[in-house]
Formats: C-alpha cells, sequence, structure tokens
C-alpha cells in the first residue's frame, strides 16, 4: 500500500511533540533508538524497527535491516524502545473517580481505555465485571486502526449457590465470547464464606468442557495448591499468608502456571492512611482528576483507613508477597505483571509502573520486570500477537528518552506511544 502523506506528514509531526494523530497506512522505520524486544534478548543497541500497516515488519541492528523502499525514517538516536505493557489482570468498567458504581458503557470504556493507553499500558485483560460493551470492544479491536489499549474480558465474577448455578454462569460468560473464566477463593480476611471445593471443581469442569481458561483470585498458600490440584489455569494474585514452600513452587511448575502479584492491590488497601508520595508525582498528576486526590486527604478519609484492620492486614500480606514474589522468580515460575487496576483509587496506567518498581523491589532486575510485562504476560494470557516485537505481532510499543534497562522508573519517562503503529493520542 502506498503511504499516505498526510499520515507522513502527521507522523513527523507527532515525533517532533505535536498531538496529530492519523490511521497508519504503509512503512515507517525508527532508527538509531536502543529496542527491548519483550523476549529474552538483550537490549539491542543502534536498532531499527520498521512498522508496516499496523505490525512489526523488522527489527535488528542497523546494518542488517533493510528500510522499505518509500517508507519514512525517523532518527531515534538516544531513544528507547520497547513493547507497550501488558496487564494480565486489570479492569476496565464501571469506575468513574472514586466511584465504583458508576456508568458502564461503551463511552466510559473507551476513556479507561485512553488512560491506559497514554501511560504505555497497550493491553489489559479485564478479568471480571466486563459487560456486553466490553465485549464488543474487545471484538473491535483487531485492525490497524486502533489507538488505544486492547481489552480481553473475562464477563461476570462466576458465583452460584449450587453446581448448575455455576455452570450456568460459566457458560453464559462463554456464549458470549470471554477470554477466561474468573473465580474467587476466598474469604477477605475471614469475613465472607469462600467457594465450596465442589463447586469450584464444577467450574473448573465446565470452562474446561467450553475450552476456557480459569483465572482464581486467592490468598492463601493451601487454596493456591487446592486449585492447581483442580488444573485451574491462573493464579490472578499474590499468596499472601504464608512463604511459598518447596511443595507449592513443584506443583506450579508441573503445571505450567502463570503467577500475577498484583502487588499495588496490596498498596491501595493501605496507602490512603496518609499523603502518599506519588500524589506530587508529575507523572501521576498529569492524568489524575484534582477533586479525586483531594477527596483522598480528607482528614475524615485517612483516619478510617488508619484505623482499617483489613488495611494493616494487607500490608502486613503486602511484605509476604514480595518475598513469595523474590522466591518464585528465582525458581524460574513465570511471573506476569498485573495489578488489578480499575476499582475506585486503584490508578489506571500510573499504577502499572509502580507495579514494577515493587516487582524489582522483590529481586527481578529492569529488564525482568520489563519481560514480566511485555512478553511474559502476553503468553500467560495466551496472547500470541501481543508483548514483543518481533515480526508479524502487532506494533504497540513505548518510545522512551530515557534507559527502563537501567533503571525501571525510566518506563515513566515516555515520549510517545504506538498501537498498531498509531500515535496514542494526547488527552483533551
Amino acid at each position: 500500500m502506498k503511504t499516505s502523506v498526510h499520515f507522513l506528514i502527521g507522523l513527523l509531526g507527532c515525533v517532533l511533540g505535536c498531538a496529530a494523530v492519523y490511521a497508519n497506512e504503509g512503512s515507517f522505520a525508527f532508527v538509531g533508538a536502543t529496542i527491548i524486544d519483550g523476549t529474552d534478548a538483550e537490549p539491542l543497541t543502534d536498532g531499527v524497527l520498521v512498522v508496516t500497516d499496523g505490525r512489526v515488519r523488522a527489527i535488528g541492528p542497523r546494518s542488517e535491516v533493510t528500510v522499505p523502499a518509500g517508507a519514512q525514517q525517523f532518527d531515534a538516536s538516544g531513544k528507547y524502545i520497547m513493547p507497550g505493557l501488558v496487564n494480565a489482570h486489570g479492569h476496565v468498567g464501571a469506575t468513574v473517580g472514586l466511584d465504583g458504581n458508576a456508568d458502564y458503557s461503551t463511552a466510559n470504556l473507551l476513556r479507561q481505555l485512553g488512560l491506559y493507553a497514554r501511560y504505555g499500558v497497550t493491553t489489559v485483560n479485564s478479568l471480571g465485571g466486563d459487560e456486553e460493551e466490553g465485549f464488543a470492544l474487545r471484538n473491535e479491536q483487531h485492525h490497524a486502526g486502533l489507538d488505544r489499549a486492547r481489552i480481553f474480558v473475562a464477563g461476570s465474577v462466576v458465583t452460584g449457590a449450587t453446581e448448575q448455578a455455576i455452570r450456568d454462569e460459566v457458560n453464559r460468560n462463554a456464549d458470549m465470547g470471554a477470554n477466561f473464566i474468573k473465580v474467587r477463593i476466598d474469604d477477605n480476611l475471614g469475613m465472607t464464606e469462600k467457594i465450596s471445593r465442589p463447586l469450584f471443581d464444577a467450574l473448573v469442569d465446565q470452562a474446561h468442557k467450553r475450552r476456557l481458561p480459569v483465572a482464581v483470585h486467592l490468598f492463601y498458600l493451601e487454596d493456591a495448591k487446592y486449585m492447581l490440584e483442580a488444573d485451574a489455569d491462573l493464579i490472578a494474585h499474590s499468596i499472601r499468608d504464608l512463604p511459598v514452600d518447596d511443595e507449592f513452587i513443584s506443583m506450579v511448575r508441573e503445571k505450567g502456571v502463570c503467577y500475577i502479584p498484583t502487588l499495588t492491590r496490596e498498596v491501595s488497601t493501605f496507602i490512603y492512611a496518609s499523603v502518599p508520595n506519588f500524589f506530587a508525582d508529575p507523572f501521576f498528576l498529569k492524568e489524575v482528576e484534582p477533586e479525586v486526590v483531594d477527596e483522598l486527604q480528607t482528614p475524615e478519609r485517612m483516619t478510617r483507613m488508619a484505623n482499617s484492620r483489613a488495611a494493616r492486614a494487607y500490608e502486613e500480606g503486602l511484605q509476604v508477597a514480595l518475598a513469595n514474589v523474590g522466591t518464585l522468580h528465582a525458581a524460574g515460575i513465570p511471573i506476569a505483571m498485573g495489578t488489578d487496576t480499575g476499582p475506585a483509587a486503584r490508578f489506571q496506567g500510573y499504577f502499572e509502573h509502580m507495579e514494577l518498581d515493587l516487582m524489582v523491589d522483590a529481586g527481578m532486575t529492569p529488564l525482568d520486570a520489563i519481560r514480566a510485562s511485555t512478553g511474559v504476560a502476553a503468553d500467560c494470557i495466551g496472547m500470541s500477537d501481543i508483548g514483543t516485537l518481533e515480526p508479524g505481532r502487532w506494533a504497540d510499543f513505548i518510545v522512551l528518552s530515557e534507559n527502563p534497562a537501567e533503571d525501571i522508573a525510566n518506563t515513566k519517562f515516555i515520549d510517545e506511544v504506538y498501537i498498531a503503529g498509531n500515535r496514542v493520542p494526547d488527552s483533551d
């Protein structure tokens, strides 16, 4: 396809900082960047990334990549390119500000997917609370004109008092076209009753009959072992009660199950007992509504959280979770970045970068954390055409001004975000 003159003018202007966005057509190339491709490969210096019609066409050293004739080239010397972040456990739903029971609509979902995208989160695996509008957006995203975050969906979080009710709800989600079946096996620190094991077994059985993987919300080591025995497919939260043991490590390795820590989920349960440091971070403030920050700093709200027994328990649980991430990573268990963002005060986009910081604090290197949030996360949610910058995959990537392989905090130095080769628009 011949490259559009309007596209080339728009892309050149955006590389230089303008807000114009044009549909992706033809080929263009970033030349001279250091490229982290999301695989096990080391960063590539003086690299070339060629994009054609929304997908990666070629990637490699400048000396080995031939840029197609007629493709527009952009000097990316001194820049760093990495795949867009893949959030293996987020939520795109009915939240507006601090209201978690607001408007579940296409417009609200698009607002959230745009917010994720501007922070460099180019894919969100929405694990629960998904309705018809979310399924429709998932169905509409497989094209070269996309410029907002991709969404995958689970439908409802499955509950039911009988085996038949559980199987019916699994079938309802499957009939809608869910990517996952989501279930909670947790008692909320002893305040609610867990799903019984016979009902859990029925859920896994029905999901697998419908050829769908099961993502499990859990807290306790004992339940994590049970879900592995039951052949569930994805651990969607950290184990937070006890250190993981050799038996669990052997089980999770044998089953080939991924582990999603969602460390920032715990942060959100206690951090607002005082004024968080990130309330002064320009990277946070550029997208947050000022009234939300004001409300989270009211004395009434902060006192309530400071006196919360659950907040203290989850704060203690975070320390266990961090240690378990370090242990599992050292054992070679696949760790996928996920945050459980979407509910009120779990800030979409910003918390994903905080999650990377915490993963490094837990013992991962910056490159390990980047891989966990790109190629590994995509593999863990079963998506083969995103997550890495390899020929044939969607050209979802971030252009950075600082090196994230040296310091994971440098993922915040975002110059531009591209999805399907299209520059993500700036906020209004």
